[in-house]
């Protein structure tokens, strides 16, 4: 029922040349996960981190390292895609717990470290659509959402989980203001969320996530826009009730729920028809699921994906 494409690349192919022979990522490749075991949880949750080669994967060019950390959303650090890369400097990633609550068996306060080793690392390819019709190819680096899930083993009563971000002004800079009603929210379906494509990612290109990218863990789900992968996450609440978003709450009629890429419902401002990839000039069309349609169509078997976007 699920197909998913196998990569051939060779580890030099998957970055840049440059990239590829710069120390950090020889001592990746070169030493890999069983370097990593063997260091102190210190340095191993430092600089680098190493994964293996996903099966979960697309073939597509990548996004530059610069380009992918210098363009971001991240609104508790600025609007402009600049604001991030340059404000996000005063997010302090250690110590960080991470709290499992609700419609659980067994809640938990993970510290950052745990989550690290929870789970082997997976370096995945993953194409990265924005709502503002611009997109990405990122190498990320984690390992699926079911993994922590299913140590806190979801109730019966539990239909979605909901995403919730550090709210700290002082480091946040951007939370003092009101463009955004804070904490960040987010959610997912608890299917969505289970799915192997929904990632918990920690790094990418083969180092430990910048702050502006989301340190020091984020989600990815690359069926939807950008704005659901919620970013530096210190709460995960599995709920019976469809939590409201903090996108929802904003704008509920530009910004749904569901909000999977769909070259079909327009933005209200926007078409979303096409998108322009970060270092091309030419706009290319918007893929059904960002190009996953064969593996989460099944998801949204027989719902309107107009009234539910």
């Amino acid at each position: 029922m699920k197909t998913y494409r196998k990569t051939d690349i060779k580890p030099s192919e998957i970055t840049s040349k440059a990239l590829f022979h710069s120390r950090r990522r020889f001592m990746q490749m070169t030493a890999g996960a069983s370097l990593a075991a063997l260091l102190p949880t210190s340095v191993w949750a430092g600089e680098k981190l190493a994964g293996k080669k996903s099966t979960y994967t697309v073939d597509d060019e990548l996004t530059p390292y610069k380009d992918i950390t210098q363009y971001n959303n991240f609104y508790e650090f600025g609007t402009s895609k600049e604001d991030p890369a340059v404000n996000a400097g005063s997010l302090k990633t250690r110590p960080w717990t991470v709290t499992v609550e609700g419609e659980v068996h067994k809640p938990k306060v993970f510290d950052i470290d745990e989550l690290l080793k929870l789970a082997p690392m997976e370096e995945r390819i993953y194409r990265f659509r924005c709502v503002e019709a611009w997109s990405m190819v990122v190498p990320w680096l984690g390992y699926p959402l079911a993994e922590l899930l299913k140590q806190v083993e979801p109730t019966g009563n539990a239909k979605y989980v909901e995403f919730i971000s550090l709210h700290d002004p002082e480091q946040m800079l951007g939370q003092k203001s009101s463009v955004l009603e804070w904490p960040y929210r987010e959610g997912l379906r608890l299917d969505e969320a289970m799915h192997p494509l929904t990632l918990l990612a920690f790094g990418l290109y083969g180092e430990v996530l910048p702050n502006q990218n989301g340190a020091p863990m984020r989600m990815v789900i690359p069926w939807k826009y950008g704005f659901k992968s919620a970013k530096a996450i210190v709460k995960i609440r599995l709920v019976e009730q469809q939590p409201v978003t903090s996108w929802m709450q904003a704008g509920p009629g530009e910004y749904g729920f569901y909000s999977n890429v769909n070259p079909k419902v327009d933005h209200k401002r926007w078409s979303q028809a096409k998108e322009r990839r970060i270092g091309e000039f030419f706009k290319r069309k918007t893929l059904m699921f960002n190009g996953y349609v064969e593996e989460v169509g099944q998801l949204y078997a027989g719902m309107d994906l107009k009234m539910n976007f």
